[in-house]
């Protein structure tokens, strides 16, 4: 029985983060995104780390996947497997760092973890950016920070889609858990 709700729990999480994953689909602002938020639902909720970095990046890969080839394939020459590599590198940093730091989820580090998490996700994006532009930033420290200060007004969004979205999985999960008791395990 144990093992059912723990199956269970793995497919309400993955669900979750999949519809998340897919609301990137639907028009937004800038950096409004769910990768936060899915990133620290995931390093909270599943058990095994494997499945908390791989389920997120699994989800986020999908939905560029029909973003890159489809919304957006007149910027692209041909079908894009793969693209963005450093939002998957602050996937997995942002995994991390949430497995240490929500130990518990209370309101609190929930508004914490996204915090960091935004922060994670502006300094690692706005790096990739420098590192692979070609023209844009110049390879020196200057350039660097000219970047850093170019990605600063996206910053909010990115911090208004983390909260917005650890709140809705959050928040979700936790009413599930509530109104299902017997559905969902406790344990991590």
């Amino acid at each position: 029985m144990a093992n059912n709700k723990l199956n269970l729990r793995f497919g309400i999480v993955g669900a979750l983060i999949f519809m998340a994953a897919l609301s990137r689909l639907l028009p937004h602002p800038p950096n409004f995104s769910p990768i936060g938020g899915i990133a620290l639902f995931g390093a909270a909720w599943f058990s095994k780390k494997y499945w908390a970095v791989l389920i997120p990046v699994l989800a986020m890969w999908v939905s560029s996947l029909i973003l890159d080839n489809i919304f957006l394939a007149q910027y692209y020459d041909g079908f894009v497997w793969f693209s963005h590599p450093f939002v998957y590198v602050s996937i997995l940093l942002i995994v991390l760092f949430g497995r240490l730091v929500l130990k518990n989820t209370s309101p609190a580090r929930l508004v914490g973890a996204s915090l960091g998490a935004s922060t994670i996700f502006y300094l690692v994006s706005n790096f990739g950016v420098w590192a692979t532009s070609m023209v844009t930033y110049p390879k020196t420290l200057e350039g660097l920070m000219a970047c850093y200060a170019a990605g600063l007004p996206f910053f909010g969004w990115t911090l208004a889609g983390d909260l917005f979205y650890v709140t809705v999985l959050f928040g979700t999960f936790e009413w599930v858990r509530r109104q299902y008791p017997t559905l969902v395990s406790e344990t991590r």
